[in-house]
């Protein structure tokens, strides 16, 4: 792929005062400007700016609403630092989990190189993908126990299930089951984390993949349209929510089917409080802009 430079943009590039001299001048309080020297010399400007857009005025000059301040903008950046190490902390779980699972089952009801096997896949292009992304994943590997199974089987030899899956993103592991075409082994899985179909929990983990992208990259996930939609049933085996009206681009949605799954893997965790502690430590944030209603705290799920 080529690229060239722009030659429509002229935009000098601005020194950090000069930085907080524009903020002043479209309405921000900025109070301290040595701590606001800091704060922009260690979280760069287009990212501290994604916290202050609620507070303009007009999204055109980007002129502040009365009363904006520089500190109200940082807060909310500290509030999603901590939102994202949070949410990031559950899907590690669940991809654990997941990922043994989906090792385990497969590997039993098939063989311990069902990955390999073109006849197990609904989609020929996905496979090769996939096995593509897995060689990729197995050369790269300083794992010892990769390094092990090269010796013993040489090294062209493709580890079974249990070792190269170990070695998989996310969304490789999601893409596999996917295009796994046993539904009898993809319910059984659904059904040990008490969701009803395969279908439902194929969109929650692909709906996870894009949330867990969000964090690893350190994206802004506060107020963040998820493209990828959770499906959200009814109705479901264990404690759920009451009102499913909700909106399925906006986190809130993507948290509950994140904790439903994580009471199936660990009852006593520590979710529900680590969430409502953290938001009674930012009682200024705006709950309705991830997509949790006025009493989404009295739901089974979150009580």
């Amino acid at each position: 792929m080529s690229t060239t430079l722009s030659s429509t943009y002229t935009k000098p590039a601005l020194s950090i005062p000069d930085q907080i001299r524009m903020l002043k001048g479209r309405g921000l309080l900025i109070t301290d400007d040595a701590w606001a020297e800091k704060l922009l010399e260690d979280i760069s400007y287009f990212r501290i700016v994604a916290y202050l857009r609620p507070m303009e005025l007009d999204h055109s000059t980007h002129q502040f609403k009365p009363g904006a301040t520089l500190e109200k903008a940082y807060q909310l950046y500290d509030f999603d630092k901590k939102l994202r190490l949070l949410v990031f902390t559950a899907i590690q779980t669940i991809e654990i989990s997941l990922r043994s699972r989906i090792i385990h089952h497969f590997s039993i009801g098939t063989t311990p190189f069902w990955f390999f096997d073109e006849s197990l896949c609904t989609d020929k292009h996905n496979f090769l993908d996939n096995m593509m992304v897995l060689e990729r994943e197995q050369n790269r590997s300083k794992e010892d126990f990769i390094k092990e199974h090269k010796v013993k089987y040489g090294a062209d030899s493709f580890p079974p299930a249990w070792k190269i899956l170990e070695l998989a993103s996310f969304g490789c592991l999601t893409k596999l089951f996917f295009n796994f075409s046993s539904t009898r082994i993809k319910k059984r899985i659904a059904r040990s984390y008490g969701v009803p179909q395969h279908e439902i929990l194929e969109s929650w983990m692909k709906n996870l993949c894009a949330i867990r992208n969000i964090c690893a990259h350190h994206g802004r996930l506060w107020n963040r349209v998820i493209p990828v939609k959770p499906l959200i049933p009814s109705r479901v085996r264990n404690t759920w929510i009451s009102n499913t009206s909700v909106s399925q681009t906006r986190l809130y949605a993507g948290l509950c089917c994140m904790l439903y799954w994580l009471n199936a893997i660990d009852s006593n965790n520590t979710f529900v409080q680590d969430l409502k502690d953290l938001l009674n430590t930012h009682p200024d944030v705006d709950t309705t802009a991830m997509g949790f209603h006025a009493n989404w705290e009295t739901e089974p799920l979150w009580q």
